[in-house]
């Protein structure tokens, strides 16, 4: 008997390696997943506003991209002795107007350069629950503690995601004609609008997703990364104490899935030859004044220059600067 149902992942006419960048944008699944392509020395640029969670803030964060020189003094907002920018989260916030604006142009800047040679464009939407900001009617990013009746709420359509993104797309794909996007939804359950409301969200992602890759059959494709936690990780071991997100060893099964599907050969080559110099990354010695210890560092620091010169087109900037 199978007690075991495995979702079937397309066969993508394209494959991600070591010399495509790749733009991430969306949800803090987006962050999850970037950060082992981060590790594993591809050149990946993730969230250059933060963890986005709704479609509408996303699509507007690549509009920026596309058409904004910068951010200006008149971009930000305060609020509680904080300035901070309704298309950021609340990582670019900050006590100081100028340290605030001076962190979002340098992301800002980063993610326009990085959109300009992006190979894969990948979105991660979590959730079709937006809130508009009253005096002015954007959808914002993150409501950086203001209250709440200061918002209206509502869950967007199908139908309004993919108005929303038609004309930018057809724009970025048309600009950039190798960039591919890669659309997924985030499998972290958004539990305050309960089980019910959860899957309307959910769903309305899912059409949405399905819509864009229909316009653009040769430039958009999805990738199941909700379906395969929802059918293959259904135990709640493969969730965080809070029962929403997934932990650990979720996100290393989702990568790996990823990984087998959109990852080309040579690169997985690369990986399985970088796993041991990475595994050394994360040991911390006991005694790290030791003459063990020592003689451990230098063949660290040899074993680094080896593959350096093996693999010059790396992102090695990646690794931690301890290296």
């Amino acid at each position: 008997m199978n007690f075991f149902t495995r979702v079937s992942i397309p066969d993508y006419p394209f494959r991600i390696d070591h010399g495509t960048p790749v733009l991430m944008m969306g949800s803090c699944f987006t962050d999850q997943v970037g950060a082992l392509l981060n590790k594993h020395l591809f050149p990946v640029l993730v969230n250059p506003f933060g963890v986005t969670y709704n479609p509408l803030s996303v699509q507007k964060g690549l509009d920026a991209l596309l058409h904004k020189n910068s951010y200006t003094d008149e971009d930000l907002q305060r609020y509680n002795d904080l300035w901070f920018s309704f298309d950021h989260s609340t990582g670019f916030s900050a006590p100081r107007q100028e340290d605030s604006l001076q962190h979002i142009n340098r992301e800002f800047t980063r993610g326009k350069r990085f959109m300009e040679s992006a190979r894969f464009l990948i979105l991660t939407w979590g959730t079709s629950w937006v809130y508009r900001y009253n005096p002015t009617g954007e959808v914002v990013c993150n409501c950086h503690k203001i209250p709440a009746s200061r918002f209206t709420r509502f869950r967007l359509t199908p139908e309004a995601i993919v108005t929303a993104y038609r004309p930018l797309l057809r724009e970025l794909l048309e600009k950039n004609a190798d960039l591919v996007l890669i659309l997924t939804v985030s499998p972290v359950r958004h539990w305050k609008d309960g089980a019910h409301g959860n899957q309307l969200s959910k769903a309305t992602l899912l059409l949405a997703a399905e819509a864009l890759a229909d316009l653009f059959p040769d430039r958009i494709f999805y990738f199941p990364s909700y379906e395969v936690v929802m059918d293959e990780l259904r135990d709640y071991r493969f969730y965080a104490e809070d029962m929403l997100h997934i932990n650990e060893q979720a996100t290393r099964y989702i990568w790996e899935r990823f990984r087998d599907s959109l990852v080309s050969g040579p690169s997985m080559a690369i990986i399985k030859e970088l796993q041991p110099l990475l595994d050394l990354m994360h040991h911390r010695p006991l005694h790290p004044e030791s003459v063990a210890s020592g003689k451990m560092e230098q063949k660290r620091k040899q074993w680094l220059l080896e593959l350096k010169t093996k693999h010059p087109h790396l992102a090695w900037e990646n690794l931690s600067s301890r290296f």
